[in-house]
């Protein structure tokens, strides 16, 4: 089966964990229907800050404004079975759990989450305050998925890109793509 996702980003910190989920996706396109992409203003500017470039306006994918409430994917009958934040702010986070529809990357996370779809945050900060934590649990409990982007070191990463990848190649199994990356223990 195809999938049809959706990628939203929003301004935290963690700007290459998009670009590489990005890039990864395309990687992966013979397992992909369509990919749909959101970013928000501030996700722009610490791209640029972060990255030193705009090459989100070179990917292949069909973008949505954030205020674009016709995007397909903010109806359920559109059938976007994953969507990925990356990364996820706490303030989205927030209005996630709180269920304020008041852009395009919470309609649709609130559409994922009441058709019963995969819903993966990677949210963005440290530390965690209590309001974040039972933010997670809220969101968790409604079905989504925190990832923290918490990378591993176990794959022994030898650049910046390596370390951000363990984060990605994680959402990319809990996307339920075929990926060939490091697995514990494997040789």
């Amino acid at each position: 089966m195809k999938r049809k996702i959706v990628v939203a980003v929003t301004g935290a910190s963690g700007a290459i964990y998009a670009k590489l989920l990005l890039e990864k996706l395309q990687q992966l396109h013979q397992q992909i229907e369509q990919v749909a992409v959101v970013m928000s203003d501030n996700a722009k500017q610490v791209w640029e800050h972060e990255l030193g470039n705009r090459d989100f306006e070179k990917l292949p994918f069909k973008f949505y404004a954030k205020n674009d409430f016709m995007a397909p994917f903010a109806s359920g009958s559109a059938r976007f079975d994953t969507m990925v934040i990356v990364p996820c702010s706490m303030g989205t986070l927030g209005r996630i759990a709180s269920g304020t529809s008041d852009d395009l990357v919470i309609r649709a996370a609130d559409v994922v989450l009441k058709e019963r779809r995969k819903l993966i945050l990677v949210v963005r900060d440290t530390p965690f305050n209590l309001i974040h934590i039972r933010n997670m649990a809220t969101v968790t409990e409604a079905g989504g998925i925190i990832c923290p982007a918490i990378p591993s070191f176990y794959s022994k990463p030898q650049t910046i890109e390596d370390v951000a990848m363990t984060v990605v190649n994680r959402v990319i199994d809990l996307i339920g793509l075929d990926n060939d990356s490091y697995r514990w223990n494997e040789k």
